[in-house]
């Protein structure tokens, strides 16, 4: 429950600084009659959302067992794909985005006509952005969870992100986001090393994958993952009672490479939190 909560708040909080973004932008330069077109493009991106991730599961429902296991691989590695992108992304764009959307809203209403179908379509870019990330993400750990608890983790997750989207907007809520979105970006890490694993073992029960299938090693009668301790750890970092080699070495590889990338300095940010002023790093839509 733990896990969809805190990647749909930080889903949801990257929407709601988007629309966040956009908004104030309209309202400060005198522009706020505007707005009905962005709530279009927010309302038209979790329609689009919901959509897909509703089509994917109904199709999915018809498969026959192999096939079943074939889908659930093929999502789980574009969860991965998608969940490394974010958070790469973000720690790439996070200083830039004001300013690339504030530009993106100046084109489209500059364009001669249809400007309000020019600016619904770029914040239904960038809103459903978020909202495919979350689709795939959801289905990944809605296949693996049986229950509600995931489900009511992810609608905690996003309600919570609504009210500190409006806070932030209204101006009586602070967050240090570069710090948030570092640790959230740290955590959505070893979640998708955890899907990584459960998508490698989706292979192998296809038919597709049967190399290094000899269990590294086994703690099934010590923390078997049914148990309430293994339930959370494996719904936070994806922990296997007894993961296969190949498994193991996925899980670790994955974790390296993306950890040592993730948390290695850029020059450039290292460069502005010299020069940061200490109240920077609070950053208001």
């Amino acid at each position: 429950m733990l896990a969809p909560f805190l990647i749909m708040l930080r889903e949801g909080i990257e929407a709601a600084l988007i629309t966040g973004i956009i908004a104030t932008y309209l309202r400060q330069t005198g522009r706020a009659g505007w707005m009905p077109a962005v709530w279009v493009g927010v309302f038209l991106a979790v329609a689009a959302s919901l959509f897909v991730g509703a089509a994917l599961q109904l199709v999915s429902a018809e498969f026959p067992q192999k096939a079943q296991e074939l889908f659930e691989a093929v999502v789980g590695g574009l969860a991965v794909i998608v969940l490394v992108s974010m958070v790469f992304w973000m720690r790439r764009a996070a200083r830039s985005i004001k300013g690339e959307l504030q530009h993106s809203i100046d084109a489209a209403l500059a364009a001669p006509a249809h400007q309000d179908w020019a600016l619904t379509a770029v914040v239904f870019l960038a809103v459903a952005r978020e909202g495919l990330e979350s689709v795939f993400f959801l289905l990944a750990i809605f296949q693996q969870s049986a229950g509600p608890a995931a489900p009511l983790g992810a609608l905690g997750g996003i309600l919570v992100a609504a009210a500190l989207g409006y806070g932030i907007y209204a101006g009586g809520v602070r967050l240090d986001l570069r710090r948030f979105f570092r640790w959230t970006g740290v955590f959505i890490l070893f979640v998708a090393a955890g899907i990584l694993a459960t998508a490698l073992r989706n292979l192998h029960e296809a038919g597709l994958w049967n190399g290094l299938q000899t269990h590294a090693y086994d703690l099934s009668d010590v923390l078997p993952a049914s148990s309430p301790l293994g339930t959370v750890l494996s719904g936070l970092f994806g922990y296997l009672d007894a993961p296969t080699i190949g498994e193991a070495v996925a899980y670790v590889a994955f974790l390296t490479v993306t950890l040592v990338l993730f948390l290695r300095p850029s020059p450039a940010g290292a460069a502005a939190a010299r020069t940061a002023a200490p109240g920077d790093a609070n950053v208001r839509a």
